[in-house]
Formats: structure tokens, C-alpha cells, sequence
């Protein structure tokens, strides 16, 4: 009971945490308005999704229990002065209704590409942030004909890939944990149904416990260029992410063969949260990758 308290307590403190620093960091930059904004009908539910700038058309998948406004409200300005932005609210979060439907990456990285099938766009970049880089790296896997660079920021395509404690925290994870959090509060200031709250909790946590691989024959086959961003703190086990890198054709010696169309960046003095706080430097990386 005392260890359940205790998880319980760091917990919350680490959504509260998370939730001042995604709203400090969307309240320092540039706002911007989108251009179009709404919900494409995609495999039995409406997925809701805002459109900003111009350009070649790059996708912005959130973190677990996020909103396009509390993950990319910083990021998004930098990125629309030269790309047209496409940022999407996946099951169950922000303005996308919850679903009974299984929550399966499958079915996520298909309404991506439903998305997109919706606005009428062939292939784009996709960048995946925790939860999301799940779904873009099984959107790579699945559908690498609608890819053209994949950018994954602090997520694993496999339950291995974060350290053990991170997957303990998961499977301790319950509902009455997120009670009288802000991220509550923003869940109600823009669900479609706020009454679906606890089942969206049950959903996700069910999901965050489950273990999952998406196999490394199947990331070894990506042909896209990868860019991996991940702050030297922030859960996931380093071992296992050169791993991938290597996976990817990098890890090799500059002069001794080509350099790999992939490429691995480590934020010094980052955690999982903290990192996407860190507008400039990740926009740089993003723009040096992306051009």
C-alpha cells in the first residue's frame, strides 16, 4: 500500500511537471492560428486535425494523454514558416472522439494515413514524439510509400527499448492517479465528451502496459532516413537505441564507409519532458534533416 502511494504521488508530480513546462513552452513562442482545422472520418471515427503554413506537408503525432497544443504550441510556429504543418489528435485525445475500438498501432498509423488521404497528400515527413513515435515508426513500416523522412523524438519501437524502471512505472499506472490533474482539466477543455474521461485512461494504460515489438527486421527494412532525437535522461535505455541506430546503417566510421542517410542526436541534460522544451535545438535538427 505504501509502495502504491508512492507511485501514486511521483507520478502525479510528473504529469503536473509535464503539463507547466508544455504550457510554458507553447505560451513563450510565436502563437499562430491554423488554416484549416477538422475532422477526417477514417476507419469507424472522426479524427480531428489543424492544417498551418505552406510548403511540403510535414505530420506532428503527440505524446500519450496530449493535445496538439500542449505538445507542439512552440514548435509548430518555426516549422509552418517554410512547411505546410499537419498536426493530428489521435484516439481518444484532445478533439478526437474516444472509441471502444482496439487500440492497436496498426489502426493509429492507418488513420494517419487517412489523414492524409483526406487532405489529399501523397507522402510527407512524419515526426512522432513518445506515444506518437510509436505510431510513426509502425506508420514506416506499413505504409513507407506515403514516407519521405521519419523523425522520432524520445520513443522506442519496442517495450525493451525503455529502461525497466519506466515499464514498471507503466504497469503501475491507474486511473485515480490523473485525478484533479491539469492534464484532466485540459482533457475537459476540449474533449468532445468529457463524461469518457476514465475510459480513455483505461484505454491508454492498458495500452502503456501491454508489452509490444514491432520487430528489427521490420525497422532494419525502413529505407526512409531515420533522424532519432532523445535526451540523455529521459527513459530510454541508450543500449538498446544505438541498437536501432545501427539498425538503420549508422554507427560507422566516417572515411571507412558512406555516411548512413540516418542520424542520432543526444540532448546532454534532458529528461522525456524537458526535451521538447528545447524549441531551438530541436527545430534546428528537424530543419538540418528535413531540408
Amino acid at each position: 500500500m505504501q509502495t502504491l502511494l508512492k507511485t501514486r504521488h511521483l507520478f502525479q508530480s510528473i504529469l503536473l511537471i509535464s503539463i507547466i513546462m508544455f504550457t510554458a513552452s507553447k505560451s513563450d513562442g510565436q502563437h499562430v492560428k491554423p488554416s484549416e482545422s477538422g475532422y477526417a472520418p477514417v476507419n469507424g471515427i472522426k479524427v480531428y486535425y489543424e492544417v498551418y503554413g505552406e510548403g511540403r506537408p510535414i505530420v506532428l503525432l503527440h505524446g500519450a494523454y496530449m493535445t496538439i497544443d500542449l505538445n507542439w504550441g512552440q514548435l509548430i510556429p518555426e516549422l509552418s514558416k517554410s512547411r505546410k504543418v499537419i498536426a493530428i489528435e489521435l484516439q481518444g485525445h484532445g478533439h478526437t472522439e474516444f472509441s471502444e475500438r482496439k487500440l492497436s498501432l496498426t489502426t493509429l498509423a492507418s488513420d494517419v494515413e487517412g489523414v492524409m488521404d483526406h487532405l489529399k497528400i501523397d507522402s510527407a515527413d512524419i515526426v512522432g514524439y513518445s506515444f506518437g513515435g510509436k505510431v510513426a515508426y509502425q506508420f514506416a513500416i506499413q505504409s513507407p510509400k506515403r514516407l519521405r523522412k521519419l523523425v522520432i523524438i524520445s520513443s522506442t519501437y519496442k517495450t525493451s527499448g525503455w529502461l525497466p524502471e519506466v515499464t514498471n512505472g507503466f504497469k503501475q499506472m491507474k486511473p485515480e492517479f490523473f485525478t484533479n490533474t491539469p492534464m484532466h482539466a485540459a482533457y475537459d477543455a476540449v474533449a468532445p465528451d468529457k463524461t469518457k474521461w476514465t475510459k480513455f485512461l483505461e484505454q491508454m494504460i492498458a495500452s502503456a502496459g501491454t508489452p509490444f515489438d514491432l520487430g528489427d527486421a521490420n525497422i532494419s527494412k525502413i529505407t526512409a532516413p531515420v533522424l532519432i532525437i532523445s535526451g540523455d535522461n529521459d527513459g530510454l535505455d541508450k543500449t538498446e537505441l544505438i541498437k536501432t541506430y545501427q539498425l538503420l546503417g549508422g554507427g560507422g566510421a566516417e572515411g571507412l564507409a558512406a555516411m548512413p542517410k540516418s542520424q542520432l542526436a543526444i540532448v546532454p541534460g534532458q529528461g522525456h519532458v524537458s526535451l521538447m522544451k528545447e524549441t531551438a535545438i530541436i527545430s534546428t535538427y528537424l530543419n538540418n534533416f528535413l531540408k
